[in-house]
Order: structure tokens, then C-alpha cells, then sequence
């Protein structure tokens, strides 16, 4: 079993910084992607940011310039920072990762999608 925990969110104003950082945790070969979502009230959730093992980036056009994803792959944990944050940033933001094991039932492997417990981020003055 794997966990996500993330850390970081909290009230900001509009034009301030916040930094999210996720740790994954348990038994696994390897993390593929990781990345981070969102989900506003009301609305569904959307991707914000992704990583490769290998560090390539993927950014939704709304964070482009704004938004920096990065990872430690020692550690296991991806981080975003957020900067020149708007009201309409104000969501909960989900890590998930792409996990890939060796199935104890098949000893193939396998990849397991896996997500973070969500941290509000609120942007308002």
C-alpha cells in the first residue's frame, strides 16, 4: 500500500506564494508521474501540473508561468509552488502518483493510481 501526504496549503492573498509538497510513502518499484489536482467547489477536478520520472513538465494553461512543479526522486515527493496566486486558484489540491510494483498475485508488472488526502488552498484578501 502506498500513501500520499501532502502538506503546504493555507489562506494567502492574491499576488502572494505558497509551496505544496507531497510525500509518498509504502511498499512499491517505482513512481512514475506525479502531479498535482485541483478541485473547486462546484466544479470538477482538473489537472494542474505533472512530472515524469524523468522531469518532463505539463501545465495547465490557467498556471502556465505561474506554477513551478518539481520532484525529489530520493525522497519520493513532488512539490508545486505557487506564485502570483488569483482568487480563482482558491481550491483543494490533490497529489497523485502512478505507482509501479510487481503484483504479488501475477508477479507482472503494474502500475496503481494513487492520490494525496487533498490540502485547501484559498486565495482572498
Amino acid at each position: 500500500q502506498v500513501q500520499l501526504v501532502e502538506s503546504g496549503g493555507g489562506l494567502v492573498q492574491p499576488g502572494g506564494s505558497l509551496r505544496l509538497s507531497c510525500a509518498a510513502s509504502g511498499s512499491f518499484f517505482n513512481i512514475n508521474g506525479m502531479g498535482w489536482y485541483r478541485q473547486a467547489p462546484g466544479k470538477q477536478r482538473e489537472l494542474v501540473a505533472d512530472i515524469t520520472s524523468d522531469d518532463s513538465t505539463h501545465y495547465a494553461d490557467s498556471v502556465k508561468g505561474r506554477f513551478t512543479i518539481s520532484r525529489d526522486n530520493a525522497q519520493n515527493t513532488v512539490y508545486l509552488i505557487m506564485s502570483s496566486l488569483k482568487p480563482e486558484d482558491t481550491a483543494v489540491y490533490y497529489c497523485h502518483a502512478d505507482v509501479g510494483d510487481y503484483s504479488s498475485v501475477t508477479s507482472y508488472y503494474e502500475r496503481y493510481d494513487y492520490w494525496g488526502q487533498g490540502t485547501q488552498v484559498t486565495v482572498s484578501s
